[in-house]
C-alpha cells in the first residue's frame, strides 16, 4: 500500500498546485466522485465477468448474470463502504450488507418503474431514458448509503 499511498500523495500535490481552484471543488466533493467511480468500476467488473463467464467460459446466460451480478455487489459493496465512506467498522457489516442489499433490490424495481414511464407513458428513447434513471438511482443511492448504509453515530467518527 505504500506504492500507492505515495502515488496518490504525488498526485494530489501536483493536481493541488496546477488546479487549484478544480482541486477544491473536488475535495469539498469527495465522497461523491469517489462514490461515482466505485460505482463505474463496480459497474464494469459486472460487464467483464459477463462477457468473461458467458463468451468465453460458455456458462449458461442466467447463471452468468447472476454470478457476475455478485461479485460485482461484492466489490461495489467493498469499495462504498471502506473506500467512498471510510466506514472501518467490522461489527456493522452484516447489517450493513444487508441494507446495501435492500437497495440494490429498490433501486431495481426504481429502475423498471421509471424506465417504464418514459419509456411506454412518454416515450423517450429507452437508451436516454436509461441514462436519466441511471442518474437518479446514483443520487438515491448516494444518500442512502450516505445517511443509512455507512453513517456513523455522532459518538465515533470513520477513520
Amino acid at each position: 500500500m505504500p506504492l500507492i499511498s505515495d502515488w496518490y500523495n504525488k498526485f494530489r500535490n501536483y493536481f493541488s498546485q496546477h488546479y487549484p481552484r478544480v482541486y477544491v471543488f473536488c475535495d469539498n466533493r469527495k465522497s461523491f466522485i469517489k462514490f461515482i467511480f466505485a460505482g463505474g468500476l463496480s459497474g464494469g467488473i459486472d460487464l467483464l465477468l459477463l462477457f468473461i463467464f458467458h463468451s468465453l467460459l460458455k456458462i449458461d446466460i442466467v447463471f452468468s448474470t447472476s454470478l457476475a451480478f455478485i461479485l460485482a455487489f461484492l466489490v461495489s459493496f467493498s469499495l462504498q463502504k471502506f473506500w467512498t465512506f471510510r466506514n472501518y467498522h467490522p461489527g456493522q457489516m452484516i447489517q450493513q450488507l444487508s441494507l446495501y442489499l435492500i437497495n440494490a433490490f429498490i433501486g431495481l424495481v426504481l429502475n423498471a418503474f421509471f424506465m417504464h414511464l418514459l419509456v411506454n407513458t412518454y416515450n423517450v428513447w429507452y437508451l436516454f431514458a436509461q441514462i436519466i434513471v441511471n442518474l437518479v438511482i446514483a443520487v438515491w443511492n448516494f444518500i442512502i448509503y450516505k445517511f443509512v448504509v455507512f453513517k456513523t453515530n455522532k459518538n465515533e467518527t470513520n477513520v
